[in-house]
């Protein structure tokens, strides 16, 4: 039996001729027709009028606090349930991340605890220069509830839509909320070139700005030279034809994860303490994992043993992110804690969701699933 992964690569045979045509053309390195055009491609899917592709969704994070001038001394507030890039981002500029619990109603960034901690930092005149929304597994932020917050507080907004490439929120994809996006097509996103990302904004002189640092600041004349430090983070022109070819049918890669989710929650309706992350009522995600949490005195098991057991059939699955304030690197960060992503990290899990997957795989998976829920 073959290994049955959680989110791989989901190649469907135009990547190849894509890239093989890159190839014939010469352009192979970090400039090319297809990443000017993919580009321009990502823009049409999330409402953008700017993009710089780049090496990954954290380059993107982090170009996106130097051209915002976020620097050593500065604050930023970052969502505590996340993967490691946004705290990580701040740590490259020389900023502290402020870790802010989230909302159990979104598993995203919670309205109430940043007003909470906005409106205490006012009192005392040290309020943080940015914040890092996410928009996790998929679902974007309540950015109707925030937006109106950080403008308030004067506080800049990057988004970290890194999972949520073709999610909406009130009327408006993902990546285009905020001063400026990152969307990662890392290996296992739901469009992947490989390892790549893009900075997303609607505000052209930044773009440029991000444009420059990406490319080691070069300055546009005939010789090499640079006027302050710069970085190596372009995105391949073929990788970029790869992601121009996944690009093309991304709808019907969430179409496929939506299938995914929904027979999840088909077959697992009938088990007692199994819950599904909670949908928004305010947009659409776009499935990129299907995650799950377990009540252990109503199931009696765990995750971790439910993602051993399914190991044993050669079936990934993968524990919720591990809190930042959690993390040994982190838990010296101011935060706001209130409970919620303990939780979800105690009692989650992330099922097999890629759409590449075919019914024969899901059957087998929901097979095992059952197994181990009801066997306890």
């Amino acid at each position: 039996m073959s290994r049955i992964y959680l989110s791989p690569p989901d190649v469907r045979g135009g990547e190849r001729e894509a890239v093989l045509s890159a190839i014939d053309s010469n352009w192979i390195a970090p400039f090319g027709p297809d990443l000017d055009a993919f580009e321009s491609e990502v823009q049409a899917a999330t409402g953008v009028s700017a993009s710089v592709g780049v090496t990954s969704g954290t380059a993107a994070l982090h170009l996106a606090l130097l051209a915002l001038g976020i620097t050593v001394g500065d604050e930023v507030l970052v969502p505590t349930f996340t993967f490691a890039a946004p705290a990580n981002a701040a740590a490259y500029v020389g900023a502290r991340p402020v870790l802010l619990d989230v909302d159990p109603e979104t598993w995203t960034l919670s309205p109430d605890l940043v007003e909470e901690e906005l409106r205490a930092r006012a009192r005392t005149g040290h309020l943080p220069k940015a914040v890092i929304t996410v928009d996790l597994y998929g679902q974007c932020a309540n950015y109707a509830r925030l937006m109106p917050i950080f403008e308030e507080y004067g506080v800049l907004v990057v988004e970290d839509a890194a999972e949520a490439l073709g999610a909406s929120a009130f009327g408006q994809l993902a990546g285009s909320f905020g001063r400026c996006a990152a969307m990662s097509f890392n290996g296992n996103k739901i469009v992947t070139t490989s390892g790549g990302g893009m900075f997303l904004t609607n505000d052209h002189s930044m773009n440029d700005r991000v444009r420059l640092l990406a490319n080691q600041a070069r300055e546009p004349v005939s010789h090499y030279e640079h006027t302050e430090v710069g970085y190596n983070y372009r995105l391949s022109n073929l990788l970029a034809a790869f992601g121009r070819s996944q690009l093309a049918t991304l709808k019907q890669r969430i179409e496929r994860r939506k299938e995914i989710n929904d027979r999840y929650r088909t077959a697992l309706a009938s088990i007692p303490g199994i819950q599904f992350m909670p949908l928004a009522s305010y947009g659409e995600p776009n499935f990129w994992l299907t995650c799950i949490t377990v009540d252990p005195d109503l199931v009696h098991t765990t995750p971790e043993r439910l993602r051993l057991k399914l190991e044993t059939h050669d079936i990934e699955s993968r524990r919720l992110w591990k809190p930042m304030h959690m993390q040994p690197a982190f838990m010296d960060a101011p935060s706001r804690i209130d409970g919620t992503s303990e939780s979800a990290f105690e009692r989650g899990l992330c099922l097999p969701s890629g759409s590449g997957m075919t019914e024969k795989q899901l059957n087998t998976v929901i097979k095992h699933l059952l197994e181990a829920l009801t066997s306890d």
